[in-house]
Order: C-alpha cells, then sequence, then structure tokens
C-alpha cells in the first residue's frame, strides 16, 4: 500500500521547490483526471499488472523499471513475441510535469499515451475490445471503477488511473535542486564549474532549468541519415520534421541509460562528444548545435553536473510501488 502522506508531501514540494512561475500546481493534475489515493493506488496496480499484454508476459514497470528511474536501461525495450519497438525508453519521473508525451512530441496528456503502449503490435500488443473485458471481469478492478468512478471497468478508468499513477512519481530533491535552494554546500567544485559551463554553452535553450527539457521535438543532429526512423515525420509526412524528436529531460540522466532515441550512445561523454562535434544533420538540426571546444577538465566537470541532477530519495519508497 502506498503511503499517501509520502505522496501528497512529495507533491506539495514539487510545487513549491522552485519560483511559483517553474513548478506551479497549474501544471500538475488536469481538471478532467484529479488525484485521489485510491485512483493512485488503482493506477500503480494496473502498472505492475503483465496481463496489460496480450500474452500476460509485459507490465508497464518492465519498460519503466523503478529501481533505473522508471525506464530500463536497454537500448530499446523488449516486446511480446520477441519484438522490440523502435525507440528507447524514457523516464516516468516527472512526468507531471510534461507539456507533451511521446518521442514525437504530438499527444498532450498521458491518458492518451497509456493506450498507445498497451496497443502497439511490437509492445504489449493487445486489442482493447479484448483487453477491457477481461480487466472488468477481475474483482478487485471492477470494484474499484465502481468505487472510484462510480462506473465499470472501461478504457476511461484504464487510462485515468495509470495517468494518475505516472503523475504521482516525482523526483525533484536533487543535489542541484538543494543547491538552488540555499544549500552551497550541496554541489561539489567539480559540479559547480560543469554548472556554469552548462549555462554558458547552448545546453539550456533546450534544456532549460528546472524540468531540464523545453518538451519540444528538436532536431540534435544524431544522424546524417535518419533511415527507418524519421522522427516527427511520421506524424504529418513533412520532410521539415525529419530527425525531430522530444527533447528528454536531463533530471537523473545519470540513471536513464542508453542515451537517445534509439539508445545508440551508452555514456555521457559519447552524448558530449556528439555535441562537442556539432551533430551531424546541419540541414535540419537545431540553429545551437555547433562544434565546440571543452579540455578533459571540463568534460569531467559537466558530466559531474549531470551526475548532481540524480535524486533517488524515490527510491525509499521503492517497496510500496511493487504489488
Amino acid at each position: 500500500m502506498i503511503k499517501w502522506w509520502f505522496v501528497w508531501g512529495v507533491l506539495l514540494l514539487a510545487w513549491s521547490c522552485e519560483s511559483p512561475e517553474d513548478l506551479s500546481a497549474e501544471n500538475t493534475f488536469p481538471k478532467d483526471n484529479p488525484p485521489s489515493a485510491e485512483k493512485i493506488e488503482l493506477g500503480r496496480a494496473l502498472f505492475f499488472d503483465k496481463r496489460l499484454s496480450r500474452d500476460e508476459s509485459i507490465a508497464c514497470a518492465d519498460c519503466h523499471n523503478p529501481a533505473y528511474a522508471f525506464t530500463d536501461r536497454k537500448t530499446v525495450s523488449d516486446g511480446i513475441d520477441g519484438k522490440h519497438p523502435e525507440r528507447n525508453a524514457s523516464t516516468l519521473l516527472n512526468s507531471v510535469f510534461l507539456q507533451t508525451v511521446m518521442f514525437d512530441a504530438h499527444l498532450k496528456t498521458l491518458e492518451l499515451q497509456v493506450l498507445v503502449p498497451i496497443q502497439e503490435a511490437t509492445e504489449m500488443g493487445h486489442n482493447m475490445k479484448v483487453l477491457i473485458p477481461k480487466l472488468r471481469a477481475i474483482p478487485e478492478y471492477q470494484q474499484a471503477a465502481k468505487k472510484i468512478f462510480n462506473r465499470d471497468f472501461d478504457a476511461w478508468v484504464l487510462t485515468r488511473s495509470i495517468a494518475a499513477f505516472e503523475r504521482s512519481l516525482l523526483s525533484l530533491n536533487s543535489p542541484y535542486d538543494r543547491f538552488m535552494k540555499g544549500s552551497k554546500n550541496a554541489l561539489t567544485s567539480d559540479q559547480r564549474a560543469g554548472l556554469k559551463l552548462f549555462n554558458s554553452l547552448y545546453c539550456t535553450i533546450c534544456h532549460p532549468a528546472p524540468y531540464f527539457t523545453n518538451f519540444k521535438a528538436e532536431n540534435n543532429g544524431l544522424y546524417q541519415d535518419y533511415g527507418s526512423d524519421k522522427g516527427r515525420f511520421r506524424i504529418n509526412l513533412d520532410s521539415a520534421d525529419i530527425g525531430f524528436f522530444k527533447t528528454p529531460t536531463l533530471r537523473n540522466i545519470a540513471l536513464t541509460y542508453p542515451f537517445m532515441h534509439d539508445g545508440s550512445l551508452k555514456t555521457l561523454d559519447e552524448v558530449i562528444a556528439h555535441y562537442v562535434q556539432g551533430g551531424k544533420h546541419p540541414k535540419g538540426q537545431h540553429g545551437a548545435i555547433v562544434a565546440f571546444k571543452l579540455t578533459a577538465q571540463e568534460q569531467r566537470q559537466l558530466v559531474s553536473f549531470l551526475e548532481s541532477l540524480t535524486d533517488t530519495s524515490y527510491l525509499k519508497q521503492i517497496r510500496t510501488y511493487v504489488p
């Protein structure tokens, strides 16, 4: 059972850890899906339930493992029948603040996102017409749906519950956060130097604090030819969108390797090396991405700063997330 005083305490922390214009309550739960302890608990149970996949082999938590900051540390995740999706699993921590969802940055809510992996053939591969009656037949789920939503268990209940659980997953007490709130010893000298580097380079254009993402799809010049996965291009078939993928948050970046939409870069040093080189797709990549130089010491300091964005305090509650 989740300790709900902890959930609400963390939510209050999220609303107060930065200035009101940065982390405001307006960016939390939507009006049509207000939180409750019972709703989040139902979403938690569904999140860990392998019965949401067609062959009952994969739960949401298999691709979004709490121990790995709700990622899976795989290049691309494992789907049913030995299949694999094209893209790396993103962290769900702090998803309450997301303005867009998915690497194409085309979905506006977590409620819509929930449906994608459940029905995607290379992920959980289920048919909602089959899944919903199956879940409705589970007494605990049907009873919870009636109690919380005053309706039979259906797609509305499924998506609203899982989304509510995902929005309860917060990680906002990193050394960087404590430093910004006045604890000057929260960062080492290398991390402070790395923070200055981070702010002096073009990093903050796409990864501004406090979220460390701009929530937009950008072309970071990862490839000269994007091959079969051309990014946001597949949404509108607009060639101007080739190579555009949503900017990921840098929070907990030290825990969420491998990196990039396809998991092609294994370490933070590889990521920095990519940007130092100035990208490989000059016709489409973000105009701010240009080659620059870093000394070995500066690279170490930059990596050290990125590591300071790690907050594992949520792991103290790890047993509460497991059914």
